[in-house]
């Protein structure tokens, strides 16, 4: 790099802090180990340990969900007790150990019998009480380390630099440059061995604890543990013992759930009720102002969880469809396997596209045209249902020639990328900005809830594939999203009033 690159005299790069981009390829590799998980976990289950459809797509979802929602009360642990920099070591190893407990369970599995029978159901026993110990170690690790790597991230920078947000952004093209990474895993593991994946993403995973042990001296003292714990001689011990207890309980909790991923599906509708009438009751005992915003949140985050529950099919339904009913030969690239195509294309869409919608958005901004925030939420949800009409397109294809052109595959998640680039960007920033400030922290944490409810709907939604056929279930998909995006299309007006000067 040249000077021009490196201001050495004030310890930066490209002008933002060195420690930017330590937590930029830590959080890189993290996202490599994460998205390889997602490129070849229901293939596994599927083709190894020979689960059904419902019940894999199922497992998939109740997998995410739970591991979403974990990241609130490892956000709440790491400011309490560990801060950022702990949980951050705590959350990579234990996903590191649960990557090298998959693949230790890979290796044992026998190779399934020529014709075999699906099973129907997951049972927690035997052999497969390693594989679901192992997915809650996983969705443990997950809560500690996803929501804390981006805090540290924001306090880098003072309330108010301008520098923020380019942060952000440098900070989400490594996300998406470990997703694309991903997929490389996955054409290793279909190609030479389920095992070989798994151990590749655990690789990854301690990749990133080094790089975030070796230079975390460039985060500038951000990220340790809070002033009441630092010094004590013992005294955090009962806190930490408490801790510990509540690791080893919620990894068998959590491996039971997911063997039984209708319970996930049961207790996750019936808690967001409570959580709905307690929302409903805070914006109506608040000022018309501060109501009106909480109205509109909780708007947004409902038709969030329809967004996400379609969208993150791509790492089971459509990962299925891709793998039976694709033909994935491409000239020059030859044959590719479905983790590939599915892990990195919406990847590299986003690293290629994120930048040029940033700046469209400006563009509007100037002249007055930009969307409101419900609107892009709009136009996302009309996006997703145009990608899977394309995918719809090729099942059709594929029902009549055994299968279809990667192509439809391609423009498919060409308009979901397209799609989650209006959305995805918008959410947090558009919350943050319409909660009242004493609600800022408990309405952050109600959009990740209707996100990890979204994952567990989308479980269930994946699992129709194996009765109804992939043609009927993407087409439904399609008028349902399509259907979502115009009825908020025509609530936007209305909503961006109640947002009350809000843009």
């Amino acid at each position: 790099m040249t000077d021009a690159f490196i201001a050495k005299q004030d310890g930066t790069i490209m002008g933002h802090p060195k420690g930017l981009f330590v937590l930029f390829f830590t959080e890189m590799w993290e996202r490599f180990c994460f998205y390889s998980m997602r490129a070849y976990i229901v293939l596994y289950m599927t083709k190894a340990l020979l689960f059904t459809e419902k019940t894999s797509n199922g497992i998939y979802g109740a997998y995410l969900g739970i591991g979403y929602a974990s990241t609130f009360f490892g956000g709440m642990l790491a400011d309490r007790l560990l801060g950022q920099r702990r949980a951050i070591f705590l959350g990579g190893t234990l996903m590191a150990i649960a990557q090298f407990a998959l693949g230790a369970h890979a290796l044992l599995v026998p190779v399934p019998a020529p014709g075999a029978e699906p099973k129907a159901e997951a049972l927690f026993f035997g052999l497969n009480m390693l594989f679901f110990l192992a997915l809650g170690l996983f969705d443990a690790g997950q809560g500690f380390f996803k929501p804390n790597i981006s805090t540290i991230v924001g306090s880098l920078y003072e309330r108010g630099d301008p520098r923020r947000d380019g942060a952000f952004t440098i900070f989400y093209m490594g996300i998406n440059i470990g997703a694309a990474l991903a997929g490389i895993s996955g054409q290793v593991s279909q190609k030479y061995g389920w095992h070989w994946g798994f151990f590749l993403a655990g690789g990854g995973m301690i990749l990133a604890q080094v790089i975030f042990y070796a230079w975390r001296e460039a985060l500038l003292g951000k990220g340790l543990p809070p002033r009441s714990e630092v010094g004590k001689s013992g005294g955090a011990r009962p806190s930490v013992l408490l801790l510990v207890i509540g690791i080893v309980l919620f990894i068998p909790v959590a491996g039971y759930a997911l063997a039984h991923p209708t319970y996930v599906q049961n207790i996750a509708s019936l808690f967001m009720i409570p959580v709905l009438a307690y929302l409903i009751w805070i914006a109506l005992s608040s000022t018309r102002e501060e109501r009106d915003r909480m109205i509109v949140i909780i708007v947004l985050c409902s038709f969030c969880t329809m967004f996400w529950a379609f969208f993150e099919l791509a790492g089971s339904a459509i990962n299925l469809f891709a793998d039976q009913r694709v033909d994935l030969t491409v000239p020059i690239f030859g044959e590719l396997t479905s983790s590939l195509v599915t892990a990195s294309t919406n990847a590299v869409m986003i690293v290629l596209l994120g930048i040029p919608f940033a700046r469209l958005w400006v563009w509007l901004d100037k002249r007055r045209m930009e969307p409101s925030s419900p609107l892009k939420f709009a136009l996302g949800l009309a996006q997703l249902g145009a990608g899977f009409y394309a995918l719809y397109l090729g099942a059709i294809q594929a029902g009549i020639t055994g299968k279809c052109n990667i192509m439809y595959l391609i423009l498919g998640f060409f308009l979901h990328t397209t799609g989650e680039l209006c959305l995805s960007p918008v959410g947090l920033s558009t919350i943050t900005k319409l909660s009242p400030a004493k609600y800022v922290g408990m309405f952050m944490g109600v959009w990740f809830l209707f996100t990890a409810m979204g994952y567990v709907v989308g479980g269930w939604v994946g699992g129709l594939t194996e009765d109804k056929g992939y043609a009927e279930v993407f087409r439904l998909i399609t008028w349902i999203a399509i259907g979502a995006g115009v009825f908020l299309g025509l609530l936007s007006p209305l909503l961006k009033r109640m947002m009350h000067g809000v843009k």
